[in-house]
């Protein structure tokens, strides 16, 4: 039986084994992109039919900015707020709790999560985050496969 832990390995060594067979193909070397959480602005207008429930989003790096095949993302979520129940058929997800705590989605239900949590989601699994608690949660996380939302086959549904 595979672990969380070890489905997050094989994916990311995926992702960086893609990344590096593009970068070893017959292209210009590429420039290293560097941003800081200050100058990259919010995600505006993120709609709540869409499972966005106040939630403060960055993409941070991604096929827009960087050129990138996948994206890295910083959101914060003030109490209450959530990202509901959702799956990308295109991409695997991470997320890191770095702050606060809330409930995970899963396919049993919400779980409690908290700061220190790693989460893998791979292509087609239901997950979300819900932010039950009175302080603000604090995640990066990214998508590994997709350098947009467009290209990651985002799919929202009722909650599991």
């Amino acid at each position: 039986m595979t672990s969380k832990m070890e489905m997050f390995g094989a994916a990311l060594g995926k992702a960086v084994k893609n990344t590096m067979a593009t970068l070893n193909e017959d292209k210009p070397p590429t420039k290293m992109y560097r941003t800081n959480l200050r100058d990259v602005p919010k995600v505006e207008g993120l709609p709540r039919d869409d499972g966005w429930v106040d939630m403060q989003v960055q993409f941070l790096i991604d096929k827009k900015s960087a050129g990138a095949d996948h994206v890295i993302g910083w959101t914060v979520l003030k109490p209450g707020a959530r990202h509901e129940n959702h799956r990308h058929h295109n991409c695997d997800e991470f997320f890191i709790v770095l702050k606060g705590q809330g409930h995970i989605y899963t396919d049993e239900g919400q779980k409690p999560s908290g700061e220190g949590d790693v989460i893998y989601s791979p292509r087609g699994c239901w997950h979300g985050f819900n932010n039950t608690s009175d302080q603000d949660v604090v995640l990066v996380w990214g998508w590994m496969g997709a350098g947009s939302i467009e290209a990651s086959g985002y799919e929202v549904g009722a909650e599991k």
